[in-house]
């Protein structure tokens, strides 16, 4: 009987034993820290920071164009060319030029559509009470200009969003005037005259188009 008894012990001991693993095992399990996607090893990296881009520098006037401009002229022509990328020195002088000319060309053929593209309204309606002056005297101008001898800024500023830029023009202009009958009544085809003109050019630096208007005239 205490044989029995005796084996009977071992044997729940035994399965004491058993169990106690089989749950001590299952608890430590249940007790690990679940691994999460955000976790060190597969955390999102830090980006840095990007820097913006660095603004397009002003275009600079070479050194040609800063021997065409007086001192004081420069700052202005910098001031316009910070305002306005499309701004270059060379390119506005040259159209300025071709802006000159033709003024002069339909002032004297009486275009006044032409002249409305060109001039503002106050130096429009100078060009435009001339021609009628002259039309009611039956006059005609039959002048040409025979060269561009000098063609320089003479003054340049930006007054909030306008830029103005003067210029000096000296030419040799062929100046005939005729009365009604085409007799030649002043000047000569044969002998030219030289002018000197200040005219004064202006554009608003946001405007989407390219186009300068003629804002002023004076004899220089």
């Amino acid at each position: 009987m205490i044989y029995e008894i005796v084996i009977l012990a071992m044997i729940a001991a035994f399965l004491g034993l058993r169990l106690y693993s089989v749950l001590g095992n299952r608890a430590e399990h249940e007790e690990e820290t679940i691994t999460h996607r955000f976790d060190s090893g597969d955390s999102a990296v830090d980006q840095p920071v990007r820097e913006a881009p660095p603004a397009a520098p002003v275009q600079a006037v070479n050194t040609q164009q800063q021997a065409n401009l007086l001192p004081v002229v420069e700052e202005g022509v910098r001031a316009i060319a910070a305002a306005d990328r499309s701004f270059d020195v060379t390119s506005f002088v040259e159209g300025a030029k071709g802006a000159y000319g033709m003024v002069l060309d339909a002032f004297w053929k009486g275009d006044k559509d032409t002249l409305r593209e060109l001039c503002d309204d106050d130096v429009y309606a100078g060009f435009a009470g001339a021609i009628d002056a002259r039309t009611a005297a039956g006059e005609t101008m039959d002048n040409t200009l025979i060269r561009v001898e000098e063609a320089v800024i003479r003054d340049a500023e930006l007054d909030g969003r306008t830029a103005r830029v003067t210029m000096r023009f000296v030419s040799d202009i062929a100046a005939v005037t005729r009365d009604k009958d085409g007799v030649l009544i002043a000047g000569s085809l044969d002998d030219a005259v030289e002018s000197r003109d200040i005219w004064t050019f202006a554009r608003n630096v946001d405007a989407t188009g390219p186009d300068w208007q003629l804002v002023e005239t004076d004899e220089g």
